[in-house]
């Protein structure tokens, strides 16, 4: 077994959320214990315990190694400037490839949750709200410079539904619903989406 003195403290932050990954990548959330975790990396649980405070931040953090990772398939340069159902339906083709790729580690977003009265640290919120702007700036031509709150409404309401539609397709559960493919879903609902608001607009 490695001894402590073998990495640094930043070696060993970065070895036990790879080693995280692997373990939730394979066996779901359900499998990652600390004991895996520093089987992995040739430690002792107590070792992982003094760079984080317990699993749950083991797992916050490599929450957040995701939403980095999902940001940077979502962006790309100049798609906010296209018109914005295309661009809505390119983010969601990028996210649902995404998801398919990593599901194991995108059910750890919405399947985890920290126990009662623990907090999300500061930094955890504006990963997502970075994610949530992408959206944002595509549905932006759609909505009026001061409608502020509208757009973001349409943000949490189309995020809402594609994550919906994927949970289901995870599931196995979305073929008991109908023979049409999750993509297939999500452009119908983006579309009658951005029609609906153009008629508001116009009306």
């Amino acid at each position: 077994m490695a001894r402590r003195a073998d990495h640094t403290r930043e070696e060993l932050y970065g070895l036990t959320l790879e080693a995280a990954r692997a373990i939730v990548e394979t066996e779901g959330l359900r499998g990652l214990t600390a004991r895996k975790i520093a089987d992995r990396i040739g430690y002792s649980p107590g070792t992982i315990y003094n760079v984080f405070d317990n699993l749950d931040a083991v797992i916050v953090h490599m929450d957040a190694w995701l939403f980095d990772r999902l940001y940077e398939e979502l962006d790309v340069p100049g798609a906010a400037g296209a018109d914005p159902e295309q661009a809505l339906k390119a983010l969601a083709r990028r996210y649902m490839d995404f998801v398919a790729a990593h599901r194991n580690l995108w059910e750890v977003l919405f399947e985890h949750r920290l126990p009662e009265g623990q907090q999300l640290p500061d930094w955890y919120p504006p990963k997502l709200d970075r994610l949530l702007a992408l959206i944002e700036d595509a549905i932006a031509p759609l909505y009026g410079a001061g409608d502020d709150a509208g757009r973001a409404r349409a943000v949490r309401v189309l995020w809402s539904g594609v994550h919906g539609i994927a949970t289901l397709a995870g599931s196995g559960k979305l073929s008991i619903i109908t023979a049409d493919s999750a993509m297939d879903l999500i452009d119908d609902l983006i579309a009658n989406y951005v029609a609906g608001v153009a008629a508001r607009r116009a009306g």
